[in-house]
């Protein structure tokens, strides 16, 4: 079954993980098997792309539970990144969000699409921004730009309000590819949950398909590589910060207010950055808005892409 033919808000568990993966797409970039969800062909050719960018540690199955709403107005494209979920994880590489972003153009070229609009949450809102970068490159130099509008979930958009948890902070020391080898479901558990809202938590079918992607081709010896993230959001600071002040695109920030890692005080710097902010404050909800809250982060999604003229139909 097609996940577009699911209840909406379905819910992420072994069977559904199953079905995504069975009807996904696949591609080679880099030199590196790369796996996509897709919309169906039988999707109406006359509705714009929407693009989505999961988060770390997880993969494009975090968007399981609005697919099926999505797709109600939208072509959609969900990559899962290069080192996570069903893609390709090659021990020795170095991943780099420019090549994330890298990735996110190839899977565009391979469907021809030529703008989309964009969706990222945590990992992703770093790549998002890289490509909101390079889509103000090309607006400055007087190519046609890529993105028509974009919003982001829960993430890191500022290095100096991001609240790593601790084992995020170990594996980035050198204790990292120990710790890295050392990570199992309990304490992959133990820890996810704790980004969660208290009435929010995460239950057993969806810690198991969230480590089972983690784990698939050993992917969680590589935890400590894909955490490079973290100094990188530093040294790119003025590029990926300066492309989301500066986008002339619309925008909306979706934020759970009771994440630990980028949360209320994530949109405290948000609105003293970025020039008529546009913030729904999702107050008892967590760091992954979409899986805990979809049916109100799809009402936050409906309502800004109706203002700006995305959509128009009812759903």
């Amino acid at each position: 079954m097609q996940p577009g033919n699911a209840a909406a808000f379905a819910r992420i568990t072994p069977a559904t993980l199953r079905q995504w993966q069975a009807s996904g797409a696949w591609s080679t970039f880099a030199g590196h098997r790369v796996f996509a969800q897709v919309t169906p062909g039988r999707a109406d050719h006359t509705r714009p792309w929407l693009v989505l960018i999961h988060g770390f540690p997880t993969a494009s199955i975090d968007w399981l539970p609005l697919w099926n709403a999505l797709s109600l107005h939208f072509r959609l494209l969900a990559p899962d990144l290069l080192g996570f979920g069903s893609s390709a994880k090659p021990p020795r590489h170095d991943y780099r969000i420019a090549e994330q972003a890298d990735l996110i153009s190839h899977w565009c070229r391979q469907l021809g699409i030529g703008t989309y609009h964009l969706l990222a949450h945590d990992y992703g809102v770093t790549v998002a921004q890289e490509c909101l970068a390079h889509d103000l490159d090309q607006r400055r130099s007087g190519a046609a730009p890529t993105i028509t509008s974009v919003v982001l979930l829960n993430g890191g958009l500022f290095p100096e309000t991001h609240r790593p948890r601790l084992i995020q902070r170990l594996l980035l020391t050198p204790l990292g590819p120990w710790l890295a080898r050392q990570l199992d479901a309990r304490r992959f558990a133990r820890s996810f949950s704790k980004v969660f809202g208290p009435h929010t938590q995460p239950d057993a079918d969806e810690l198991d398909v969230f480590w089972q992607l983690i784990a698939l081709h050993e992917g969680h010896r590589i935890a400590h590589r894909l955490m490079r993230y973290v100094p990188e959001r530093r040294v790119h600071r003025a590029r990926w910060v300066g492309a989301l002040i500066d986008t002339p695109i619309p925008k909306r920030l979706i934020n759970g207010a009771l994440d630990p890692v980028s949360g209320a005080h994530m949109v405290a710097r948000y609105r003293e950055l970025v020039p008529d902010s546009d913030v729904v404050s999702l107050d008892d909800i967590g760091h992954y808005p979409q899986v805990e809250a979809p049916a109100r982060v799809h009402a936050a999604l409906l309502a800004f892409w109706r203002q700006i003229g995305a959509i128009t139909t009812a759903g």
